[in-house]
């Protein structure tokens, strides 16, 4: 059962997130709007993982679900991306359990209730 919803605007291809506990937006509908994401996520309980700050805003008005997960790191290589993300992974998912948003930065996690 899924966990997590990866917003369509990070790597699909991304070893670290493929397993049963992620969907994609991509393989549910590429197209699907903001709003519709959100619905989504609340309605099957995921918590979103995204670049999008419209989904960090929004949760911050909201009570869960969803989750977010907001990725804030600036461009960078696919490569640094995936190590980075690789790095912090484990501390993202504790902070997840008890914070309504976890802001991921290139040099630290920060969680917000």
């Amino acid at each position: 059962m899924p966990k997590y919803l990866i917003d369509v605007n990070l790597p699909y291809y991304f070893g670290l997130w493929n397993s049963e506990e992620y969907v994609h937006q991509i393989d549910i509908d590429a197209a699907m709007k903001d709003k519709e994401i959100w619905d989504y996520a609340k309605e099957h309980e995921l918590t979103i993982i995204t670049k999008d700050s419209d989904f960090s805003n929004r949760i911050m008005f909201k009570e869960p679900p969803p989750k977010v997960i907001h990725i804030r790191f600036g461009n960078m290589s696919m490569k640094e991306f995936h190590k980075t993300v690789k790095e912090a992974w484990v501390g993202v998912i504790e902070m997840n359990k008890d914070y309504k948003l976890v802001n991921v930065y290139k040099d630290k996690i920060e969680g917000i209730k």
